[in-house]
């Protein structure tokens, strides 16, 4: 572990280090704290998140959920609703309200404050020797600089189970007052991709001082119709208010040494202060927990000298997805590290940010997330109802509340609603037993339900189709003029299948709906020998220009196990298609995995290495081992999950698999050794 310990040594501000439990996270410059967000606004901003906190901006115009909706014709002229990017006027307004509402928040910045002697506020560039490490082992980062010939060491961390980050400052700036605290407040923000803080209107919210007594104070948030709670409990010294939204920890005029711990929550309720020896012992436990929990690779016997970066990318990935994407909400693209989207998530990407848990013998870390489904499946049901179809439509781009935001393609997305029944089947494969069945198999059914409403039978061959309206997940096809995308007919056939078998496990008989629609499913459509991504595209291959985005038809056998359709000799030409040639720039950060797994599928293994290492844009991973995709997306966090399951995989295999590391290069270059691992299905 500790050969992977990030390690700073001048300011990098795409270098920001984040400390969380999955459901709260803090992200800290080079200081250990917030200290210069400014410094930081082009690069991995500074901010503070929580899984609970979200804004929704005033509707005084009380636009309708209904203003957003398009009426469509589907096969057999039945008429779809669907709240589509299109409009002007009032509609367009409801559609942009609706589309960036709620949002995530930013909870607060808390930072130093440094002092020259002559008073005025240091910049980043006054600082001298800094150093700064993330202690993986302990998820603990200490920071080391000096400032003006004095050095200052700042221990941060996050209480595991809590919404509070703790600090301890070592410093001689302490007793000289030239060393403080700085609380700041911002405004929600409801921006596409931000840090989610607006600092330009203060008079939109209030930051309201309600107690406050000789080793603690609390803060009120009132924005709108949040609120939200900020506890400050210190050893020594005293809270005073700056600002309207800034407030200044100041120490005792005779410490060297501080203390601090900052909760936020939903509830106003002053904990008892904890000492930050207590809050460090709690941290370390919990962090050894997990990390001697589940599965683990180890790269150190291969000689490949690419192994080392892969395992550097492997060991800070479960770092990350572990604080970022293992809390009771799926987790947004950036997880709890600012907003992208308006802090929405998307539920095609919970695949990719969650399997690996359960394939690294962590499935509690998928489980938690999976709840809020069967919180949701009244307003999925109610909008497969307005569509005229069965059972439950889970959405794409969505809050808490699991309201579908508007999009011009997120709407016409399909790809996600078979999730729900792969990941109760992984929770199956981990926990075999009638508990597990009854558990899920609500959702397994009702997301069923769905799938075979769906898909529109036709007259001339008596296939069920997937029929336009919808956009497969190579998001290029229009969605007016797509049918049959080859994976998502893969994926409705696994999960249909995959539905009977619950069936059956509990003792009720199958479902004769869903056993008619998976047997009568249209095949998968081809051409010279390979898959189409879509039927209705013939010159998929032929024209340059649909070489791009998500090259998914590699998952029919890789992200999909095998199913009845597909032919592993027209699959091994379409797989060597796309080698041949696509807009490698255009691929996102879980492509790379994507290809990675088709490749051991199909036993290349040499390129299944190649491809998690493809010198490409958006395959880049950071000293923080953060996957950047480009300037407006600095943080991709289903490139981390991807990365995870496909070495998952690559080293334990996958149902049927029968050699030692079947995705690994069978060269001698590749000595890997691993414990704890799940197969794939």
């Amino acid at each position: 572990m500790s050969r992977h310990n990030i390690v700073l040594d001048h300011v990098d501000t795409m270098g920001s280090l984040t400390v969380g439990n999955g459901e709260f996270a803090f992200t800290v410059d080079v200081t250990g704290m917030q200290s210069f967000p400014e410094a930081y606004a082009n690069g991995i901003a500074l901010t503070t998140q929580a899984q609970w906190g979200w804004h929704k901006m005033t509707n005084p115009q009380q636009f309708l959920y209904a203003e957003t909706l398009d009426t469509l014709i589907t096969c057999a002229d039945h008429q779809v609703s669907y709240a589509t990017q299109s409009g002007e006027g009032r509609r367009g307004e409801a559609v942009q309200w609706y589309r960036s509402n709620p949002q995530r928040l930013h909870l607060g910045l808390l930072g130093l404050e440094l002092l020259h002697q002559d008073g005025t506020i240091a910049a980043i560039p006054d600082l001298a020797g800094v150093h700064q490490e993330l202690d993986l082992w302990s998820g603990i980062i200490t920071s080391s600089f000096s400032f003006e010939g004095e050095p200052v060491e700042v221990t941060t961390l996050v209480l595991p189970g809590e919404d509070a980050v703790a600090f301890r400052i070592k410093s001689g700036l302490i007793r000289a007052g030239q060393l403080k605290i700085r609380l700041r407040f911002p405004f929600a923000a409801n921006c596409h991709v931000c840090p989610g803080a607006d600092w330009d209107h203060p008079l939109a919210h209030t930051s309201q001082q309600v107690d406050s007594a000789a080793h603690q104070a609390q803060i009120l948030r009132i924005l709108d119709s949040a609120r939200y709670a900020v506890q400050c409990t210190w050893n020594d010294g005293r809270l005073v208010r700056r600002g309207p939204h800034e407030f200044i920890l100041e120490p005792a005029s005779s410490a060297v040494w501080l203390e601090a711990t900052v909760r936020f929550s939903q509830e106003q309720k002053v904990p008892a202060f904890m000492s930050f020896r207590k809050a460090l012992h709690k941290t370390q436990d919990a962090w050894r927990a997990f990390w001697e929990s589940g599965g683990a690779v180890d790269f150190s016997q291969c000689t490949d000298p690419r192994a080392f970066e892969l395992e550097r990318r492997v060991i800070l990935s479960q770092y990350l997805t572990r604080i970022q994407c293992a809390g009771s909400l799926p987790p947004q693209e950036t997880g709890l590290t600012g907003n992208s989207w308006y802090g929405k998530f998307h539920l095609e990407m919970h695949w990719w940010h969650g399997v690996h848990f359960a394939l690294w013998g962590r499935p509690e870390w998928l489980e938690k997330s999976l709840p809020w489904y069967d919180g949701i499946q009244g307003r999925a049901r109610a909008v497969a109802q307005r569509q005229g179809y069965a059972g439950v439509r889970w959405p794409k781009m969505t809050g808490p509340a699991g309201i579908s935001s508007p999009s011009s393609v997120g709407e016409f997305l399909i790809w996600q609603q078979p999730h729900p029944i792969y990941f109760a089947e992984l929770m199956y494969r981990q926990h075999p037993d009638a508990e597990t069945l009854e558990k899920y198999g609500e959702l397994v059914f009702a997301t069923a339900d769905f799938m075979a409403s769906f898909p529109c039978k036709n007259a001339d061959d008596g296939k069920y189709h997937l029929q336009h309206p919808l956009i497969p997940a190579q998001e290029i096809f229009p969605a007016l003029e797509t049918d049959d995308p080859a994976f998502e007919l893969a994926y409705w056939r696994w999960g249909l299948q995959t539905a009977l078998c619950w069936k059956e496990r509990l003792g009720l008989p199958p479902d004769t709906v869903w056993q008619r629609v998976l047997d009568q499913l249209a095949p998968l459509p081809q051409q010279d020998g390979r898959y189409l991504p879509v039927t209705t595209s013939p010159d998929a291959y032929s024209n340059p220009d649909k070489r791009r985005d998500h090259p998914i038809v590699a998952g029919l056998l890789g992200m999909l196990p095998p199913t009845s359709s597909v032919d592993l000799s027209v699959m091994e030409k379409t797989y060597q298609t796309i080698k041949q040639g696509w807009q490698w720039e255009t691929m996102w950060g879980w492509d790379f995995p994507l290809l990675a797994m088709a490749a051991a599928r199909l036993d290349h293994p040499d390129d299944a290495v190649d491809w998690l290492l493809m010198d490409s844009p958006k395959n880049t991973y950071l000293v923080n081992g953060h996957n950047f995709q480009d300037q407006r997306l600095k943080i991709y966090l289903p490139g981390n999950g991807g990365l995870l399951t496909a070495v998952a995989m690559m080293a334990g295999g996958w149902d049927g698999s029968t050699k030692e590391f079947p995705g690994f290069p069978r060269n001698g270059q590749w000595n890997i050794q691993w414990e704890g691992l799940h197969v794939l299905p």
